[in-house]
């Protein structure tokens, strides 16, 4: 029965194996959106059912988009943070509707897109994938090892077949009703509220970047500019050039006025 059990879990690993995104394979430069339908097809081809399946399309990153899944691109550009999202929302579309998944996402689109701990949320979820592939490779089996005890496969495969199935879709329904209980304890948001809150924020920041950037710009200014503006508020005049002897500068040539002429018998002529 143990080696029963190991060929098993051997079969199901087969079947519930998924093709995943690594960290380190998410592209850091930006891509448009042929890239981004063509990465995904490539890293994610081995969870098609048929041949003809589409991982991801034009449309339904327009979709997203329109349903603020998504934040729009950048002249017509995806980022790393564009790409982590179409992951989630992959995997989450199969089982929840799009109002839990933006339910879900938009806490974190509003907070963490653009920085760097979306790629950190992203690795560790990663992280958590590897433990809990084999969690479910062990209860599959588990079911598969009951399902077996009642309904002998060399006995009645239908039936052996039809049983297991119903204990995954059990397994499955009792799960997404957890998941909807867990969505529901979620607070609401509004996407459109928090992308505009969003967006005022990164607008105050620029706003006082930009001032920080000018206050060392202005403590930057050269000293005889400071001296120029100090003697105008002042009303002093600035001191008189000196030459290199410390004496004052001589006067431009033709620039002395000529003595008046003498008068004669007291009136000029």
């Amino acid at each position: 029965m143990d080696e029963q059990l190991l060929q098993l879990k051997r079969e199901i690993r087969e079947m519930i194996r998924l093709d995943f995104i690594v960290p380190e394979d998410i592209p850091e430069i930006e891509l448009y959106m042929d890239q981004v339908t063509q990465f995904m097809d490539q890293r994610l081809a081995g969870n098609k059912r048929a041949e003809e399946d589409k991982i991801l399309t034009k449309t339904m990153i327009n979709n997203y988009t329109k349903n603020r899944l998504l934040p729009p691109p950048r002249n017509k550009r995806y980022s790393k943070e564009h790409i982590i999202l179409l992951i989630y929302i992959y995997y989450l579309k199969n089982v929840l509707p799009i109002g839990d998944i933006q339910k879900i996402l938009t806490p974190m689109t509003t907070d963490c897109f653009d920085s760097d701990k979306m790629g950190e949320i992203y690795n560790d979820i990663y992280e958590l994938e590897k433990p809990q592939y084999f969690n479910i490779e062990a209860s599959t089996a588990k079911a598969a090892a009951l399902v077996e005890r009642k309904f002998p496969q060399e006995e009645d495969a239908y039936l052996n077949k039809m049983a297991f199935i119903y204990l995954l879709g059990y397994d499955m329904f009792s799960k997404k009703r957890l998941i909807e209980k867990l969505i529901d304890e979620l607070p609401e948001v509004d996407p459109k509220a928090a992308a505009a809150e969003a967006k005022a924020e990164k607008k105050a920041e620029k706003r006082a970047e930009k001032a920080k950037r000018a206050r060392k710009t202005a403590a930057k200014r050269p000293a005889a500019g400071r001296t120029a503006s100090k003697a105008q508020t002042t009303g002093k005049k600035p001191a008189a050039r000196k030459t290199t002897a410390g004496k004052p500068a001589a006067k431009k040539p033709g620039t002395t006025r000529k003595p008046a002429a003498p008068k004669k018998n007291g009136t000029p002529k």
